[in-house]
């Protein structure tokens, strides 16, 4: 792939959509000390990025092509693209998205794609969607538009690039990209190479899917063996084979480097964007901003006169979420724990419990209480949100001292999954 490849692709995509806007963000660069810019591809016509590499590959496809249809696999953001441009370009598609995929997306896919768009939900993830839609292409001849693993995808999620260079009229010295299976880095890179080989990329994976990371240790694409679906956007168990050699090549050269955030971290951020700034953005949507927010960039200084471009990658977010947004904020900012707590079966176990251990700003949050019986005591699980994190050490120590057994339950127990 050459840069040539990304700029017929952003000539493909004219007059199709807008520059998505570029814009400064003055909490990152208050935080960073470097000049922030937004590149706000959440506010394209499907909320994302993933149009530009749909349509590009579509676009370029023969009438026998055409007329046998299309297949795509998609955790959402990819299958909005592919309706888009099938209902633009009048060819019909089925599609396949993991029962994960949250309402919204996939209402989005068929209102944009209309009478010419078929949904189908198949499995728990992105991968199950992915050898169905194979399965699909292999028995009726449709072709697969892959959401990152082709060269023409690639080449159109490489023209956010080009666009950013266009609207500042100069190169930043950082761009940070998301990274789900690699389609927006590597495009980026092919171009950046021969255009400006002197701006550095970071790509940003979710910790738990961290799939080109994996690829690095083992020298080439391999299958995570867990996946956590809530970066719904990256949650990708196996980076592509077309996309991981670009990388690869980049990071070798010095011009790149991966970094990977946890999804506490994540639902920070996105509760920050919402609240500071105004933008509702997905979890992949924040990745890049997140690794900012947390100091994972930059950590060797960026000076004041240092432009950083931060790719907001999608804002398709279902607003029901948030309440698990916030759970998980408050879990990964040290200010929400859950104990199991053996209460002795007397009156007045509940008032000391109160009395005895709680702070003055702490909350109980939730309070699953076993009915009453003839054993002496009864197990109670509950919710403490603290006014601050670094008042967990006095909680623990006050649970210490008190009458009833008191157990923590860590974020890695299997029990979370009923939490959260």
């Amino acid at each position: 792939m050459t840069a040539e490849d990304v700029e017929a692709a952003a000539s493909r995509l004219r007059g199709v959509i807008s520059p998505s806007p570029l814009e400064p963000n003055a909490r990152l660069s208050a935080r960073t000390g470097a000049q922030v810019w937004l590149k706000r591809e959440d506010l394209l016509p499907v909320r994302s990025y993933k149009l530009r590499g749909a349509y590009n590959l579509i676009s370029q496809l023969d009438e026998s092509a055409l007329a046998a249809g299309v297949v795509c696999a998609s955790a959402g953001n990819h299958a909005q693209g592919v309706a888009y441009a099938c209902s633009r370009l009048g060819v019909r598609a089925r599609v396949y998205l993991p029962r994960t995929t949250p309402r919204q997306k996939r209402d989005r896919v068929a209102f944009l794609g209309g009478d010419v768009i078929e949904i189908r939900v198949v499995g728990e993830t992105y991968d199950e969607a992915a050898a169905a839609a194979l399965a699909d292409t292999r028995a009726s001849g449709a072709v697969l538009v892959p959401p990152f693993d082709d060269p023409r995808t690639v080449a159109g999620q490489g023209t956010v690039l080009r666009e950013v260079i266009n609207q500042l009229g100069r190169a930043p010295e950082l761009v940070v990209v998301p990274v789900g299976g690699g389609g927006l880095l590597a495009g980026s890179l092919v171009w950046l190479r021969e255009r400006y080989p002197q701006v550095r990329v970071v790509g940003v994976e979710p910790a738990g899917a961290a799939c080109m990371a994996a690829a690095f240790d083992a020298g080439q694409p391999v299958d995570l063996e867990r996946v956590d679906p809530f970066v719904d956007g990256a949650a990708v168990r196996r980076a592509g084979t077309v996309t991981y050699p670009i990388v690869r090549e980049r990071v070798a050269a010095g011009g790149a480097e991966l970094v990977s955030v946890a999804e506490g971290a994540v639902c920070v951020e996105m509760l920050e964007l919402y609240q500071s700034d105004g933008i509702i953005a997905e979890p992949a949507g924040a990745l890049a901003c997140t690794a900012l927010s947390q100091g994972l960039v930059g950590r060797d200084g960026l000076g004041p006169d240092a432009t950083v471009v931060c790719l907001l990658s999608g804002g398709n977010n279902d607003v029901s979420r948030y309440a698990e947004i916030v759970e998980r904020a408050l879990v990964h900012e040290g200010r929400k724990h859950y104990f199991l707590v053996d209460f002795p079966q007397e009156p007045g176990a509940l008032r000391r419990f109160l009395d005895d251990v709680l702070g003055p700003d702490d909350d109980i949050t939730l309070f699953e209480y076993v009915k009453r019986n003839n054993r002496e005591t009864g197990p109670a699980l509950v919710g403490i949100e603290l006014g601050h994190p670094e008042d967990l050490n006095a909680l623990l120590e006050r649970m210490r001292q008190a009458p009833p057994s008191i157990e923590p339950v860590p974020p890695d127990s299997p029990l979370f999954r009923f939490l959260l």
